[in-house]
């Protein structure tokens, strides 16, 4: 089985950061809560918030939008087209996706793409509240290993060096910039 990180390796941008934008610019009632997000971003700055708050805070605007399943379907629409070239041709049916963004928003996006096994941070889509640990770093070793007991990873594939614990787990790991894919040394 193949693994894949989700933001900036499959999709080219955040899918969490792009559609919190999508959202801005399509939703109406999110403009009223401007003023705590920028609050909740500077606290993240100084580091005085932690990432899973800091995150957990952004996503409160989901309360805000009414939909969310419509809107999650309507940015996808818009926004399919940032799945990078050179994904598609080498998907395989026993692929998994595993992310820190909210399960609930890149499921759609990976099921277009004909994955069907998706880890992702898990998030109450109404609230925005973390029902469980925000899945990045060794969180994704233990989710992967919860889901897939015993199961080996042929290939990894990311963008980023917080994937250390599972590009680790991988007989072979990939850094993706942009198109380009070039063998992970761990």
């Amino acid at each position: 089985m193949n693994v894949y990180d989700f933001d900036n390796t499959i999709l080219r941008g955040d899918s969490t950061a792009r559609f919190f934008a999508w959202c801005l610019r399509n939703r109406r009632g999110m403009w009223k809560d401007v003023p705590a997000q920028a609050v909740n971003g500077l606290l993240f700055a100084l580091k005085i918030r932690k990432k899973q708050a800091f995150k957990q805070r952004m996503l409160h605007f989901l309360t805000l939008i009414g939909d969310v399943d419509g809107a999650v379907d309507a940015f996808w629409k818009a926004n399919f087209s940032r799945v990078k070239a050179w994904y598609p041709p080498l998907h395989r049916e026993d692929d998994v996706v595993i992310s820190a963004s909210p399960e609930f928003l890149i499921r759609p996006a990976c099921q277009r793409l004909g994955i069907t096994c998706v880890i992702g941070s898990p998030v109450d889509k109404r609230t925005g509240l973390f029902l469980g640990p925000n899945c990045h770093g060794q969180e994704k070793v233990s989710r992967f290993r919860a889901r897939f007991p015993g199961q080996r990873i042929e290939a990894f594939y990311s963008d980023s060096r917080s994937d250390a614990p599972l590009a680790e787990l991988a007989e072979r790991a990939y850094l993706v910039k942009g198109e380009t894919l070039t063998e992970w040394r761990v």
